[in-house]
């Protein structure tokens, strides 16, 4: 069953799914990771593909900017699709000074001023969590990678924070005590599509910008220099793969 923004038909994609921001990022992913792949989505360019990583099942599939995109999308693959993880990996901008270029962030809350929650399932909601149990998993995998990943509160705004005529008036209307470590455009609405079906996300990001940082990553940096996130988010799924292999044959 395909939906009006998806081709892909039920069984296509794998039980989880990693989703860049770029299409070009999703196919570079593909290209250069997944071994026997198929594009199974093209549908506005919003290109999806699967293929097996490690010998196991993942999917791949961009979003796109902003919350309205990933929205669509991530709701779709949840509802629709059976997809239970999504990994959103994206780039963010540093709100901290101690954060670099190329730092991987895990998001744990996430707040936004958005109102789409309130439009979506007419709840007033402004802060989401991420899945604890992914979250668990991209640690340990991180660990044992020796991957370095900074964990924290990330906020999602509808605009890019770069554009915002006053950063600082924004940040004051923070809660009290939120104290972000990121910024990005996409993650409350995956969060909270996930809460609503009774699924699971996660987001990982990497530092682009930062009002601490004089230099900024390339956009050919931001599509192909990314690929100590890749492999931290794949080899999770890996691990989620065996371990929703493990319960179904339990």
């Amino acid at each position: 069953m395909s939906t009006p923004h998806n081709e892909a038909n039920k069984g296509d994609f794998a039980k989880t799914v990693i989703m860049p921001g770029d299409p070009l990022r999703a196919k570079y992913i593909a290209e250069n990771f997944l071994d026997n792949y198929k594009l199974v989505n093209q549908v506005r360019g919003m290109l999806a593909y699967t293929g097996t990583y490690k010998g196991k099942e993942i999917s791949v599939m961009a979003h796109g900017m902003g919350m309205p995109s990933v929205g669509i999308y991530s709701y779709e693959l949840f509802k629709f699709y059976d997809v239970e993880n999504i990994i959103r990996i994206g780039s963010c901008g540093g709100y901290k000074p101690e954060l670099k270029l190329f730092d991987i962030v895990l998001s744990e809350n996430v707040f936004s001023e958005s109102n789409y929650a309130l439009t979506l399932n007419n709840d007033d909601c402004h802060i989401v969590s991420s899945s604890k149990e992914l979250n668990s998993i991209i640690e340990n995998t991180a660990k044992e990678t020796n991957t370095n990943i900074i964990s924290g509160n990330t906020v999602s705004t509808d605009c890019f924070d770069v554009y915002m005529t006053d950063v600082n008036k924004f940040l004051e209307r923070l809660p009290e005590n939120f104290n972000p470590v990121s910024v990005e455009m996409e993650a409350f609405a995956l969060f909270y599509n996930a809460k609503l079906l009774n699924k699971k996300a996660s987001c990982l990001m990497s530092v682009v910008d930062s009002k601490f940082i004089k230099n900024v990553a390339t956009a050919e940096e931001r599509q192909t220099g990314l690929n100590n996130m890749i492999k931290l988010a794949l080899d999770a799924a890996i691990k989620i793969y065996i371990i929703i292999t493990k319960l179904i044959f339990k």
